[in-house]
């Protein structure tokens, strides 16, 4: 089988020698890395300027426009509501 195999230029398929042409293959395989790409990032303090302000103005706005009574926004399910809110990753 092997001198036919080399006299028609064809590849051994028995177990053996399949096996060693994959370990002569592992061999040679090198793994490539990420490292010439990855840069760390440094974390910066995300500073949220005048959102005290504007959640107010938003919450006066929606106290008015719905008719609320001021003792809404005290109310534990209107808190509970803002802390689930203010969580949402892609908006609310």
């Amino acid at each position: 089988y092997h001198k036919w195999c080399n006299k028609n230029k064809s590849m051994s398929m028995l177990l053996e020698d399949v096996q060693e042409r994959k370990l002569a293959a592992m061999a040679n395989v090198k793994q490539g890395t990420l490292d010439k790409h990855v840069q760390e990032v440094t974390p910066t303090e995300q500073v949220v300027l005048h959102l005290d302000k504007l959640f107010r103005e938003a919450t006066v706005e929606w106290l008015i426009s719905t008719n609320q009574p001021i003792q809404a926004i005290d109310h534990p399910s209107f808190k509970k509501m803002i802390d689930v809110a203010s969580r949402a990753t892609k908006g609310v």
